[in-house]
C-alpha cells in the first residue's frame, strides 16, 4: 500500500507518447486535466497525510487517435519554499510545519503569533477549475493558481479575498450555460459574523478589458450566515438547480478558537475538525431570484458529506442526490500511518459512503397534518415529515452503496438526470472498480480488473449525442502491480465495455479531480 501512497512521484514535462490498445474515437481531441497528490517527503521531513502531498498535475491528450502524456509538480510558492529549504516549512491541513530550530527566541515569538490568523498554502492540489479563457488548479483555501492547460506550466498566484471576503472556497464550482462559475467560500468573524458566501465569476469580460482576468468581475450573490459564529460547517461541495442553490450545513464543523491555537498547541488544523453525531443536519435553499434562503428549515439527521452528485426541481419539489458517510472516519484514514502493510485490518471501521435521494417539498397545503409525509413523488422512499413547530424532518432513499467521486453528464447538472459515474469504494476508501448507476432502476455496470485502482471517472459525451449516456468515460488507472503498468481507460459509457487504453511507462500518481478539456476551448492558449 506505502508503495502507491508514501512515494514521491516523478514528474514529466515533455510530452510522452502513450501505447495505444483499441482505437482512440476520432471526434476525441482535447486535453484531459487531473490533479493531486504526488509529493510526500521533502527532504528527512515527511507530510503526515495523502491529502497534504504536492500538487501534481497531469495530462493525457487526445489528438488525431494519438494519445501524448506529460506532469509537473504546481510550482506553488509552498512547493519552492519546501524545495529550497529541502524538507517541509509551509503548513498543511493535516501536516503542521515549525520554524527554524536554530531560530532565536525573539524570532520564534513573531512566527507563533503570526500563526493566530493562518495564512494557508497555495499548494492547490485537489481539482481545475476554468474561468473565461483561463485554467486555475485549485484547493480549499483562499488562493487559486493559474496554470496553461498544455504545458502544465504554474503561471500567477490569485488569493480569492482580494475580490471576495473570504477565508475558504470550494475546489467543486459550478458552471452554468453561459459558461459563468458558481463558487461558495466561508468567511470566518467577517465584521463579527461567520458566513457561507456565494458568488459568481462572469465568463468573459467587458470588451475594453479583454487582458483583465474575469475574477476582477466577480459578483457576490448572497450569504447564509453560519449558525455558529466560531464553529462554522465544513463543505467541500454544494448543489444547483434550476432556481436555487442548494447548501447543506452539515454537523462536521471547523472550531475557530482551536484553528488559531494550533500552531501554539503543536498539532494539525485538521484536529480542528470535528463531527458532532448529535446535532442535526440542516439544508438551504438559495432562491436565485430572490437571493434569500427558503424561510421553512429543512432538516435531517447528522451525516458527512463531501461530494454532491445532481439537484434538480421536479412538480415543486426539490431532488438532490448526495454521498453520505455514518461518521468523518474517512478524513482519519488517509494519514499516511495508516495506508501501510496493515491497510485492510485499518479500514474496517472505516464508514462506507452510500449515494442517498433527499426530496423536499417548496409547498404544501396548509391543513398538512402534522406527522404527514409532503413527498409526492411516486418514485421514491424519501419522506419529508411535517413537525409541530413548522418545521420539515427528511429521510433520504439510499439509491446505490459503496461508491465515491461521482460524476455526471454535466449537460444534465441541475435537470433531472438517470446516470451517476462513480469509483466503486466497497471495502475500502480507495477505487476499485469504476460503476455507472441508473438513478431510476438502480441497476448498475461495472469496470474492474486486478491491481487496478481506477482514478474518478469523467464523462464526455459524444459531438452529437441524443441520450444522457451517449459518450465515453475516461479513468486513469493506477496498478498495485508493479510488473503491470498503468493506462488510461477509455469505456464506452452505455455499455461500459472497454473502447481503448493508452499505456504509458511512467509511474502514475493518485489523483483526485479534474475535467476534459476540448480542443476549441484551447485555441486561445495557443493564441
Amino acid at each position: 500500500m506505502e508503495v502507491i501512497f508514501g512515494r514521491n512521484i516523478e514528474e514529466h514535462p515533455e510530452p510522452i507518447k502513450a501505447k495505444v490498445k483499441g482505437e482512440i474515437p476520432n471526434w476525441l481531441q482535447g486535453i484531459l486535466l487531473r490533479n493531486g497528490p504526488g509529493m510526500h517527503t521533502v527532504g528527512e521531513t515527511r507530510y503526515n497525510h495523502w491529502f497534504d502531498g504536492l500538487a501534481l498535475i497531469h495530462s493525457f491528450a487526445f489528438k488525431n487517435g494519438e494519445v501524448y502524456y506529460r506532469s509537473k509538480y504546481l510550482r506553488s510558492d509552498t512547493y519552492n519554499s519546501n524545495i529550497e529549504a529541502n524538507r517541509i516549512v509551509v503548513s498543511e491541513f493535516g501536516t503542521m510545519a515549525y520554524p527554524d530550530p536554530c531560530k532565536n527566541i525573539f524570532a520564534k515569538a513573531f512566527c507563533y503569533l503570526s500563526h493566530i490568523i493562518p495564512e494557508f498554502t497555495d499548494n492547490c492540489l485537489i481539482n481545475i477549475m476554468k474561468t473565461g479563457d483561463e485554467f486555475y488548479a485549485t484547493s480549499e483555501t483562499n488562493f487559486i493558481r493559474k496554470i496553461n492547460p498544455q504545458t502544465l506550466e504554474t503561471l500567477e498566484k490569485v488569493d480569492y479575498t482580494k475580490y471576495v471576503a473570504v477565508n475558504l472556497a470550494t475546489a467543486h464550482p459550478h458552471y452554468d450555460s453561459a459558461g459563468n462559475v458558481l463558487n461558495m467560500g466561508t468567511s470566518i468573524v467577517g465584521k463579527g459574523k461567520t458566513k457561507y458566501v456565494v458568488f459568481k465569476i462572469p465568463s468573459s469580460v467587458p470588451e475594453g478589458e479583454k487582458k483583465k482576468s474575469c475574477l476582477k468581475h466577480l459578483e457576490v450573490m448572497c450569504s447564509v450566515p453560519s449558525r455558529s459564529l466560531l464553529h462554522p460547517s465544513y463543505y467541500h461541495s454544494f448543489g444547483v438547480t434550476e432556481n436555487y442553490i442548494v447548501f447543506i450545513e452539515q454537523p462536521f464543523k471547523l472550531d475557530i478558537p482551536k484553528l488559531a491555537t494550533a500552531y501554539f498547541r503543536g498539532v494539525n488544523w485538521a484536529s480542528c475538525l470535528s463531527f458532532h453525531k448529535d446535532e442535526k443536519t440542516w439544508f438551504h435553499f438559495i432562491d436565485k431570484k430572490t437571493k434569500k434562503d427558503i424561510s421553512t428549515t429543512f432538516y435531517t439527521d447528522a451525516m458527512v458529506l463531501f461530494h454532491h452528485v445532481n439537484a434538480y426541481e421536479e412538480d415543486g419539489q426539490i431532488i438532490f442526490d448526495v454521498i453520505c458517510y455514518a461518521d468523518s472516519s474517512l478524513y482519519e484514514m488517509f494519514y499516511l500511518k495508516y495506508l501501510n502493510a496493515e491497510f485492510e485490518e485499518n479500514t474496517k471501521h472505516f464508514s462506507l459512503p452510500a449515494c442517498k435521494r433527499f426530496v423536499v417539498p417548496l409547498q404544501w397545503g396548509k391543513d398538512a397534518e402534522i406527522g404527514s409525509n409532503l413527498v409526492r413523488l411516486p418514485s421514491t422512499t424519501a419522506t419529508a415529515l411535517k413537525e409541530n413547530d413548522g418545521s420539515i424532518y427528511c429521510q433520504p432513499e439510499t439509491i446505490y452503496e459503496g461508491i465515491e467521486l461521482p460524476r455526471i453528464n454535466y449537460d444534465y447538472n441541475g435537470k433531472k438526470y438517470r446516470y451517476i459515474f462513480a469509483a466503486g469504494v466497497q471495502w475500502s476508501p480507495v477505487p476499485t472498480q469504476i460503476v455507472k448507476v441508473d438513478v431510476l432502476t438502480k441497476k448498475s455496470l461495472t469496470w474492474r480488473e486486478e491491481h487496478c485502482w481506477p482514478a474518478e471517472p469523467t464523462f464526455v459525451p459524444y459531438p452529437h449525442a441524443k441520450e444522457e449516456d451517449d459518450g465515453i468515460i475516461l479513468s486513469c488507472i493506477v496498478t498495485s502491480d508493479p510488473r503491470k503498468a498503468p493506462f488510461l481507460l477509455i469505456l464506452d459509457a452505455k455499455t461500459f465495455t472497454e473502447v481503448a487504453r493508452a499505456t504509458v511507462d511512467v509511474e502514475l500518481h493518485l489523483d483526485l479531480h479534474g475535467m476534459f478539456v476540448p480542443e476549441k476551448d484551447l485555441k486561445t492558449q495557443e493564441d
